[in-house]
């Protein structure tokens, strides 16, 4: 029986493992040079001698249970293909980071959270010596922590939320998160700041200050200043990388892949682990990516993994409570505000769309150009949607959870790649 493992992070390895622990002949297709994901970034993880890994590569069409590979480095003219006919697929590609937008967001120096912390723990480099971070969401917490590590000085650590929902769900974190939790805020808590946003980025070639808010539980602002900083980290979140589950027909739920108690998915023979499923942080991946991977490869039910994966689910639910993204970021925006980097859509741009009552994605994309660009609306779609959605009063439909995912071709592919392909792989 041959398994074929997507993504190397947390959920990818444990999969793999399970699977190989189960006799499967077993394939880890990832694109990075090393296995770990963002979490083991800087710290390189093995996987089972009996895996096969295919490193640098990544899975850019699906038909059934055959998926086309390219490896080799993305802006390399000379990548080499192959197909890999499974009996199984375990989904594990994970989640990159959410943004909202804001003025200035798209000058030099501002960073997602997740860049920052990757250039921090993998090349040991800090995105700047007087750094803010802004956004929503314990993620905050070690990336701030990656920077003050290589040297950057964290003036704040803002969260736009109060974290106050964890309160309704007392029990839903381990002993061991609450314990991380409190490391953090001995650490870092004199930095914290609840309630509070970077609204604004200021500068001409780069960010020298940004304009840090009070805000209102619905994320309207109450009252501002002026920062000097040389850099900004920003993460609201993230959004999963669903491109593959969507051509394959899993169903979506919420946003999120659809998964029974095994990891299945909608589609026999496709399991589904880690920010796929939901946002719930390394350890749920790992149990998650265990229990998909032994099931796909027709083993045991790994039953202590099981059980993390229920406790990690409601970590999971509580998390999203504790950190929801409120609709007052709307009001941050003026109307040069770029939302679409790709295009130069601006705020004015978008809402000139709306007015031509665009809807549905087809329509939508040619009247608003949002998607049409080179990441293919993966930075801006989520939040061209909530913006037009709200400017509609909720009356229409821009795009579907799966449109925003919907990408044949699911990663770059030059025209002379495609060209070389075999003719029965057109």
């Amino acid at each position: 029986m041959k398994v074929v493992v997507i993504g190397g992070g947390p959920a990818g390895l444990a999969a793999a493992r399970a699977a190989a622990g189960a006799g499967a002949d077993t394939v880890l297709v990832d694109s990075e040079p090393t296995l770990g994901g963002q979490f083991h970034r800087g710290d390189p993880q093995r996987v089972d001698p009996r895996v096969r890994h295919l490193a640098n590569s990544t899975v850019w069409a699906v038909e059934g249970m055959r998926l086309h590979v390219r490896t080799g480095p993305a802006d390399s003219p000379s990548r080499t293909g192959e197909t890999l006919n499974a009996d199984a697929v375990v989904l594990a590609t994970g989640a990159h980071d959410r943004v909202v937008p804001f003025p200035g967001w798209d000058l030099p120096g501002v960073y997602t959270a997740g860049a920052a912390q990757a250039l921090a723990k993998g090349q040991k480099i800090a995105i700047g010596h007087r750094v803010v971070v802004s956004g929503t969401g314990p993620f905050l917490l070690p990336v701030a922590e990656s920077l003050k590590a290589v040297g950057a000085e964290v003036l704040r650590i803002c969260d736009a939320n109060t974290g106050l929902g964890w309160l309704g769900r007392p029990r839903a974190a381990s002993p061991a998160k609450l314990a991380e939790l409190l490391g953090y805020a001995v650490r870092l808590g004199a930095a914290w700041r609840p309630r509070t946003a970077v609204v604004a980025a200021h500068g001409e070639d780069r960010v020298n200050a940004v304009t840090v808010a009070k805000l209102n539980p619905d994320w309207t602002i109450r009252s501002q200043e002026r920062v000097a900083v040389d850099a900004v980290c920003v993460g609201h979140g993230f959004t999963p990388r669903l491109e593959l589950a969507v051509a394959a027909g899993c169903v979506l739920t919420d946003g999120f892949v659809q998964v029974d108690h095994t990891g299945a998915t909608s589609v026999p023979g496709w399991y589904a682990a880690g920010e796929v499923t939901g946002i719930g942080g390394a350890d749920l991946a790992a149990a998650e990516g265990e229990v998909a991977g032994a099931a796909a490869a027709r083993g045991a039910c790994p039953t202590k993994a099981l059980a993390k994966v229920r406790s990690g689910r409601r970590f999971a639910a509580a998390l999203a409570d504790a950190h929801p993204i409120r609709p007052g970021w709307h009001t941050w925006l003026t109307d040069n505000t770029l939302i679409c980097r790709c295009e130069e859509v601006t705020y004015k741009d978008l809402r000139a769309a709306v007015d031509l009552e665009a809807s549905g994605t087809r329509t939508f994309k040619l009247t608003s150009r949002i998607g049409l660009g080179l990441c293919q609306g993966r930075t801006c779609a989520r939040a061209a949607v909530d913006i037009a959605t709200a400017l509609s009063g909720d009356r229409r439909t821009f795009f579907t959870p799966a449109d925003l995912q919907r990408r044949p071709i699911a990663t770059p592919l030059r025209l002379a790649e495609l060209a070389s392909l075999p003719e029965e792989d057109l």
